[in-house]
This record gives structure tokens, C-alpha cells and sequence, in this order.
């Protein structure tokens, strides 16, 4: 933390009172002077302007007069302001083994490299490097067993426990787990591995492996999880809804996902061979309930903080009961996010994209190398080389072995026949 400095300095107090506006790129905010500036830009210790001195005239008589500190603060306060208005949204950890290390600290994580985390602290590789500092190189030789994604829409921060770890997101754009799911299928393809993508408001269910025999009776579609609710083992005779209502759509939306939750740890402790293999197993969840309660009684309401801490309340159990199964060695991460930016568009091929290729390429190119050719490359080129220098050695040996000193095999072979 930048410490304030202060400074004395002379301006006439003729200059009229003005504003120091200081803005980036989706964060504008202003800072008044006058008699209403009562701290540092360093959100330091208060200080408070004479009447008629701008904070305008203030910066000028710093510039002359140790100008390098104020720039410094400056600079902080501009840092703080873009993050607070571009990164408002959160992407926590909270629970994960110590073989995946995370950092504290508030480095922002751009919202599309999401995924790479998650397959990166399952210990697969990505296309593109990763710079972000927040995920640390962690044991190699024992990932997680697990890695459980829950991401939560219509809040941009979750008021969960201190001993999480959360950073600022940055750019906060639709993301999938698809790249990571199919990693896993194709890596593990011969063995038990549990792929679960679920979003229950849009009834949007992905299973493979052995998701589609463990989470056979999960509810997916809206009357599944309506009926559900109102069964007798369902968390309804045990969470506290304060001021949320049973009789209200919206409300068992909500509810209903808190159930889904609730079911998916208990349909898995029904197969904990499964959290023992050896193959890693993926959930990515999608809970819009949230935002829509906020949508129906507002942010403000108390229906809204009420629905927000029960939330944050599953959330953190249902990490401690996923964590626990797979014996201390998973990953549950929470993303929550207001807003994405921009619409998920995925890719699609075109019946006349091969037709268009063709005249997109009139010199016959060759195509782009992928990222996996300089490991091929490296492989085959120093293998070749010693399996050359094997040959040479062993040539040269036989060539010029004694045969007073050869090897039992020729020694046996060559005894003189008795003749008696």
C-alpha cells in the first residue's frame, strides 16, 4: 500500500474550485475537490484543502514539489478504479488439494482462460500459454481426481468463507468446459471416468462415461425438479426460507437448483469406487436461480440476500461433501457473474465451408502447424539420433572385440570333443 505524502504548496485562491477526473476504459469516476476532498489518493489518512485550493491546483504544486510520489498514488488509484469497474465479477476457489497450488493475491483472470484453469490444474496441457500468476506449478505426479465448476449468474460476488481464495475477473465472457470434458474422454475413453455438464433453468444436461449409470435418477428437466422438491427426503423439511415462498415460481427455480446439488453428492456417495480410480472426473453446473429472484423482488430485496446466503450456504457444503469424497483430492471452484458481455457462440461447420475452402487457398498452401509438432518433432528427431549412435556403438565393439575375452555364449560353443 502506497503510504500518502503530503506536501505544502502555495496556489492563489483565486483559481476556482475544479475536478480531478481520472478514468479508464469502462471505469469513469471522478474525484471532487474543494472542501469535500478529505483523503489521499492513496485512501490514506485524511487531509483536508483549504477553501478555494482544487485538487487540480494541489497536483500542480506536487508536480513541482516531489511529483514522483503523487504520480505514484495516481497511478494506484487508476489500477484500483479500472479493476473495480472492469473486473466485478469473482472466480473463487474453495476447496483444493495441495498438490494444486493457488495464490493469494487479486490478479485479475481474463473470463475465457477459465477452462484452461480447470484443465491445467487437472494436469492437462492448452494451446495457448497461460500467464496468469494466481495458479502456481504444483506436484506433477498427483493431480486432483476431480474438478467441480459451479458457476452462478445475476450476483458478481458471493459472501463466502475467508479461507477461499478469490480473484477479479476480467472481460467476463461465456465459457465451456467442452475442451476439458473431451480431454478426458478420449485421454480415459477405456476407463471410469464421471462427466457431468448440467444447467437445470435451461434443462441442458452432458453425461459421459460413467455419469450416465451414477446420476440415472438426477432430475434435468423443470417438472423433474419441481416434483422433486416436494418429495419427502428433499431439502425442503430441512433449509430455512425465511422470507422466500414455496407457492412462488421463482422461488422453487431456486430451490430446485439448491436440490440438485444436494442430489448429485448423494447419487455419487452411493459410488465411491468411483472417486478412487484412477481416471479424473469433471462437473460443471450452471445456477440461474439467483438472478432470476433478483429479476422478480429486485437486488435490494430481502428476498434476494435471504436467497444469496442460503446459497453461499449450500455452495460451501456441497464443496465440503464433493472434497470429502474424493478423499481431500478435488477441486471446487465458484464463479459468479452478473452479466456475461457477449452471447456463447459456438462453432459450426457449414455444408459449403469445403467449397469455400478451396478458393480461400489458390496457391495451395500447406496448412498450420499445430502446437503438438515441435513435442512429435523432438521425439522422432532424438530418438533417431540414439538409435544411430546405439548402432555405431555396438558396431564398433563387435568389430573389435577379443575373442580371449569374449562372452560364455562363444567360450561354450567352441569345446574341443574327448576322445577316449
Amino acid at each position: 500500500m502506497v503510504s500518502s505524502v503530503s506536501h505544502s504548496c502555495r496556489v492563489p485562491p483565486s483559481r476556482p474550485e475544479s475536478h480531478l477526473q481520472i478514468g479508464c476504459s469502462g471505469c469513469p469516476s471522478a474525484l471532487p475537490s474543494g472542501r469535500g476532498a478529505r483523503r489521499s489518493l492513496s485512501g490514506g489518512a485524511a487531509r483536508r484543502l483549504p477553501s478555494g485550493v482544487s485538487q487540480a491546483g494541489t497536483a500542480a504544486g506536487m508536480g513541482r514539489r516531489g511529483g514522483a510520489p503523487w504520480a505514484l498514488e495516481l497511478a494506484v488509484l487508476v489500477t484500483s478504479a479500472c479493476l473495480a469497474g472492469v473486473c466485478g465479477d469473482e472466480f473463487s476457489v474453495l476447496r483444493s488439494p495441495q498438490s494444486v497450488v493457488f495464490r493469494d493475491g487479486s490478479w485479475p483472470i481474463p473470463g475465457e482462460r477459465i477452462p484452461d484453469v480447470a484443465a491445467l490444474s487437472m494436469g492437462f496441457s492448452v494451446e495457448d500459454d497461460l500467464s496468469w500468476p494466481g495458479l502456481a506449478v504444483g506436484d506433477l505426479f498427483h493431480r486432483p481426481r476431480a474438478t467441480v465448476l459451479v458457476t452462478v449468474k445475476g450476483v458478481d460476488k458471493l459472501a463466502l468463507p475467508v479461507k477461499g481464495i478469490s480473484y477479479p475477473i476480467e472481460n467476463a465472457v461465456p465459457f465451456s468446459l467442452d475442451s476439458v470434458a473431451n480431454a478426458i474422454h478420449t485421454l480415459f475413453s477405456e476407463e471410469t471416468p464421471v462427466v457431468l455438464q448440467l444447467a437445470p433453468s435451461e434443462e441442458r444436461v452432458y453425461m459421459v462415461g460413467k455419469a450416465n449409470s451414477v446420476f440415472e435418477d438426477l432430475s434435468v428437466t423443470l417438472r423433474q425438479l419441481r416434483n422433486r422438491l416436494f418429495q419427502d427426503n428433499s431439502i425442503l423439511s430441512s433449509l430455512p426460507l425465511n422470507s422466500l415462498s414455496r407457492n412462488n415460481e421463482v422461488d422453487l427455480l431456486f430451490l430446485s437448483e439448491l436440490q440438485v446439488l444436494h442430489d448429485i453428492a448423494s447419487l455419487l456417495s452411493r459410488h465411491k469406487h468411483l472417486a478412487k480410480d484412477h481416471s479424473p472426473d469433471l462437473y460443471s453446473l450452471e445456477l440461474a436461480g439467483l438472478e432470476e429472484v433478483g429479476k422478480r423482488y429486485g437486488e435490494d430485496s430481502q428476498q434476494f440476500k435471504d436467497a444469496s446466503q442460503i446459497l453461499v450456504d449450500s455452495l460451501q457444503k456441497f464443496a465440503d461433501e464433493m472434497f470429502n469424497l474424493y478423499s481431500g483430492n478435488a477441486v471446487v471452484e465458484v464463479v459468479a457473474v452478473k452479466a456475461f458481455n457477449s452471447p456463447l457462440m459456438r462453432k459450426t461447420r457449414s455444408i459449403l465451408q469445403s467449397s469455400q475452402s478451396e478458393t480461400e487457398n489458390p496457391y495451395n498452401l500447406a496448412y498450420p502447424y499445430n502446437y503438438n509438432y515441435s513435442v512429435i518433432f523432438n521425439i522422432i528427431l532424438w530418438m533417431m539420433i540414439g538409435l544411430a549412435l546405439a548402432v555405431i556403438v555396438i558396431s564398433y565393439n563387435l568389430w573389435n572385440m577379443d575373442p580371449g575375452y569374449d562372452s560364455i555364449i562363444y567360450r561354450m560353443t567352441n569345446q574341443k570333443i574327448r576322445m577316449d
